[in-house]
Parts: structure tokens; C-alpha cells; sequence
């Protein structure tokens, strides 16, 4: 992948790929504010980098996300959600959907193989797996702090929280909508930057960042492998990506779906009305 050009069967953009990473402030370190949801830190293992080159960039193009790898705490909270030893979680810089996430593995050893020959390792997929959880349960946070106002599943929470209504002694504030059943988890069958990534992400791919078709298939197609299918099978359709054509096929909605063929502008008109309705089940 040392070509920045994105072939047909990748899912980015040319810019996006050229901007993945973001250098971190000079001189500035600020804490995380998620941390201590995360993993408790220890010594921290550095990950495998490539050497910086006089007036060079190591984390240029496909290698963009490596930046976040060696030294997390050295980002803004704005950009580095979360860091353990074994796992750093970033926004993604081009999201897809209201809350978009990246979980981004440190081990050397797996770091830079392609998502499905590294998820073969079982002691990594279970470590990705968890991580995985905890991650969503953050977004799944950020939405109901997003959207939880709209939604009528929350209003009894909400009536509460706005002190409109009062919870009854010895009982626990009503629990609002399951926002969890709204994040998405999953790698690319063929991921267009270099290090391994697991987008954790809200479904309602309501973005401005969501350009073209591939763009959209990319994420609403098995062209995303959920995180619990595999280890995946030597035999799985997903991994022959060209004969499958996920990124050409016709444009669905993810929730109603209706086939808008390839007509990407009458799908985003569409896609503002289904928002406009998903937030406030």
C-alpha cells in the first residue's frame, strides 16, 4: 500500500488518505479525558514505527495512523479518545456518522498486517473483541449525550434529568434508549490506510464527509466485517472483495432500504429525513 492513489476497491479518498493523522501541538501534552473508562494504564509499550528520515515523515499517506501509536498522551483529547498500553481509540478525522471512532492496536507484531490475517490470532481477537465493548459503550454514551433530547425512548430519562419529573426512593433513573444497538463495529475488507483499524461507529451515516458511493457502501455492505464474525473462514465471500463488487452496488438505505440505485444526492436528501426520524424513536 505504499501507492496514496486509492484503487477501486478501497473506500477513501485520495485527500483522505493524505490526511490521516494529525501532528500533536508543540510542546503540549493534555490528559485523556476518557481514560479512567479505560484500562488502567501501566508501562507503556512503545509501538513499531518506522524511523524518521532528516526533514522526513514516517506517518505520511497510508502510514498516517501510526502516528497515534507511539506517543498518545502527546494528542489532544479531541483527537485521542482513550490509550492503554495495547490499544489507542482516536475520532475518526473524516466521520461517517454522528459518533465515529477508530480503535488502533499497538502490538509490533500485529499493527501493520491486513485486519483479517491479524484478526486470525485468537489471543489478539479477544483483546480486540473486548476493547471493542468498552469502546462502544462510549459512543453509545455520546449519542444518548447527542441525541438523548430528541428521542422518545428517552423522555421519561430525560423528564428526570431536566427535572420535570421526580424518581421514586429506592428506584434507578430510567434507562432511555439502548443506544449500544445503534453503534456499528468493523474493519474494511480492504482497508485503505496501512496500520490496523476497527471503526466503531453510530449507523445513521449522517455526515457531511459522506461523499460518494463508496464512501457509503463502505460501511453499509459486508464490504465492513463485523468484529464478531470472526475469525473468519477461508471460504467467506468477504474476502474476495472484486467479485463481490460491495462498493459498486446500488445505493440502499441502511433503514429502510430503499434502492436509490446510483442517484448519491436523492440518498443524502433521503438520508436527512431518516435521521431526522431515527433520532427521535
Amino acid at each position: 500500500m505504499a501507492d496514496a492513489e486509492p484503487s477501486a476497491e478501497e473506500g477513501l479518498t485520495k485527500e483522505e488518505i493524505q490526511s490521516a493523522s494529525e501532528a500533536p501541538p508543540a510542546g503540549e501534552k493534555r490528559k485523556n479525558a476518557f481514560a479512567a473508562l479505560m484500562a488502567p494504564k501501566k508501562k507503556q509499550t512503545p509501538a513499531a514505527t518506522p524511523a524518521r528520515s532528516a526533514g522526513g515523515n514516517p506517518f505520511k499517506d497510508r502510514m498516517g495512523l501510526g502516528a497515534y501509536l507511539g506517543d498518545p498522551a502527546a494528542f489532544s483529547a479531541s483527537v485521542v479518545i482513550a490509550h492503554s498500553p495495547d490499544f489507542v481509540v482516536i475520532h475518526d478525522k473524516f466521520p461517517k456518522s454522528t459518533v465515529h471512532t477508530l480503535i488502533l492496536p499497538r502490538s509490533p507484531a500485529a499493527n501493520l498486517l491486513h485486519p483479517f490475517d491479524a484478526l486470525a490470532d485468537p489471543a489478539l481477537l479477544a483483546s480486540v473483541k473486548a476493547q471493542v465493548l468498552r469502546t462502544k459503550a462510549l459512543v453509545a454514551a455520546e449519542l444518548q449525550r447527542q441525541l438523548g433530547r430528541f428521542s422518545a425512548s428517552e423522555a421519561a430519562r430525560q423528564a428526570v434529568l431536566d427535572g420535570e419529573a421526580e424518581v421514586q426512593e429506592g428506584a434507578e433513573l430510567p434507562r432511555g434508549r439502548d443506544w449500544a444497538a445503534e453503534v456499528v463495529c468493523g474493519v474494511h475488507a480492504v482497508p485503505s490506510m496501512s496500520h490496523v483499524h476497527v471503526h466503531v461507529l453510530s449507523r445513521d451515516m449522517h455526515s457531511r464527509k459522506v461523499k460518494h458511493r463508496k464512501h457509503y457502501n463502505s460501511f453499509t455492505t459486508p464490504f465492513l466485517v463485523d468484529v464478531e464474525d470472526f475469525p473468519l473462514a477461508e471460504d467467506d465471500p468477504r474476502r474476495d472483495t472484486k467479485r463481490m463488487g460491495y462498493l459498486q452496488r446500488d445505493l440502499r438505505c441502511w433503514r429502510c432500504g430503499r434502492n436509490f440505485g446510483n442517484k448519491f444526492a436523492q440518498l443524502k436528501e433521503h438520508l436527512e429525513q431518516e435521521f431526522d426520524a431515527w433520532k427521535r424513536e
